[in-house]
């Protein structure tokens, strides 16, 4: 049995300590980079200079950054003396606006970048740059493909989520039934470890059939929804579930499943909370959703690069937890937490 909304959180004892003490035209702009005052930071070229940390998200368009954005600047007003560079591509598929964004900050000459890389293997030599110029990279939410010494990749337990994902498709379909699994794009690490994990989780659900798990919904709510529309053409008449492995995907897959009239018959489930999906669990659209904590994210991957640059040794991998809001559990304290977490615009 699954324990829904049970975190599995991987700290450091070095990130305790100091938690105690204390993932071109087309590039957005940084709309809100803080400046904290308070203690100096010994890790700084020049002492009387604050820290500059460049955040940079898959992209700035879905609620999920915005929360992580706010985690961020949460942690460099804690330590005091950081600012943060918030930048990044304004879609999540512009790796070629990623690789320009690492760069710009690599002449900057930041102290440290914390990265989600919206493409594993297209990231890979950026960093390396980085690295080699001196400013060292902490990975969040997206893995990167092997190769750069990076300090420490913080995110949630992505191949676990999907299997958490499968656990509750089973749940809200009786453990029967045909079920599609719509995936992301192509080369995003976080997603493809949801995918596997939830096509290996069903393999516990021998009356569950997967009849479709090869095709994508792309990077945006529209384009979801055309794809979700045409597997409905196909499936829908005996089709008892979809699960949508990100915010965008998920979107779109309610909306066609309500212009089609089976938003109740086919449960939906999503990863990654929206205003309209949690909704959805309210009206009985939408059977859970995989919720990460996106605030943490933030928030550990800015503490564990302070804490790298003035020479504590960090965790390889820190997990910020992945939990499972559900119809029933929707108006628990954490579940309320992280269906509506705070964001920083």
């Amino acid at each position: 049995m699954y324990r829904f909304l049970h975190a599995n959180v991987l700290l450091s004892g070095t990130f305790l300590i100091a938690a105690m003490v204390g993932c071109s035209s087309s590039t957005e702009t940084a709309t809100n980079t803080g400046t904290s005052t308070g203690q100096t930071q010994t890790g700084s070229s020049d002492a009387s200079k604050p820290l500059r940390i460049a955040v940079i998200p898959k992209g700035t368009s879905h609620e999920f950054w915005k929360s992580v954005h706010f985690g961020a600047q949460k942690a460099a007003d804690e330590i005091g003396d950081v600012e943060i560079i918030w930048r990044g591509p304004v879609v999540e598929s512009d790796t070629g606006s990623q690789i320009e964004v690492v760069k710009n900050m690599i002449t900057m000459q930041v102290d440290g970048i914390c990265l989600a890389p919206n493409q594993k293997g297209g990231l890979v030599d950026a960093v390396d740059e980085s690295i080699g110029e001196g400013i060292p990279v902490v990975i969040f939410d997206s893995g990167l493909d092997e190769g750069p010494e990076i300090v420490s990749y913080v995110a949630t337990d992505n191949y676990k989520g999907g299997k958490m994902a499968a656990a509750q498709m089973a749940k809200a379909i009786g453990e029967k039934g045909n079920v599609i699994l719509l995936r992301y794009i192509a080369g995003s690490e976080s997603t493809e470890q949801r995918e596997q994990g939830f096509l290996d989780g069903l393999k516990e659900y021998p009356d569950i059939k997967v009849v479709s798990s090869d095709q994508r919904g792309g990077d945006n709510t529209t384009s979801s929804k055309e794809k979700v529309d045409q597997l409905l053409q196909t499936y829908g008449k005996d089709l008892a579930g979809i699960f949508a492995v990100c915010e965008p995907n998920a979107n779109g897959t309610l909306e066609s499943l309500r212009n089609a009239g089976l938003n109740t018959k086919v449960k939906l489930i999503a990863f990654d909370p929206s205003d309209a999906l949690t909704e959805a669990l309210a009206d009985g659209s939408c059977s859970g959703i995989v919720i990460q904590d996106p605030v943490q994210m933030g928030y550990v991957a800015v503490k564990t690069m302070v804490g790298s640059i003035n020479g504590e040794k960090a965790e390889p991998f820190i997990s910020t937890g992945e939990y499972v809001a559900t119809p029933e559990n929707m108006n628990e304290e954490e579940s309320l937490r992280l269906l509506k977490p705070s964001i920083l615009e």
